[in-house]
């Protein structure tokens, strides 16, 4: 899906390590959310509350899920899901542009 339709857009950023990774949040009318962002170079660990799909739009980063001592790369076109109450690494290689769903069980 390249474009989302009906949502409501918070107007503030989420911004996260002194601004090198960027969000706002889009709600839909059925209440599912998402951020779009974009992730500067670096190295950066997120902790998950609900689980995560995060979809690689354009960029280039490697990312260590948890229970695992594995780097994998993704590019843009991927993604990979991290489940709830966890918390994964990434290394971007250059700027990412990212979809972030989060679903709740």
């Amino acid at each position: 899906m390249e474009n989302f339709e009906n949502v409501t857009i918070k107007k503030a950023v989420n911004a996260y390590f002194d601004g090198k990774v960027t969000s706002r949040t889009i709600t839909f009318a059925n209440g599912e959310v998402k951020s779009l962002g974009v992730m500067l170079p670096g190295a950066y660990e997120f902790a998950t509350a609900d689980k995560e799909i995060m979809e690689i739009l354009s960029g280039d980063l490697i990312v260590k899920l948890p229970d695992s001592d594995v780097w994998k790369g993704i590019k843009g076109g991927e993604s990979f899901e991290v489940p709830a109450n966890t918390s994964f690494q990434v290394k971007v290689a250059e700027l990412t542009d990212y979809c972030c769903s989060y679903i709740k069980e």
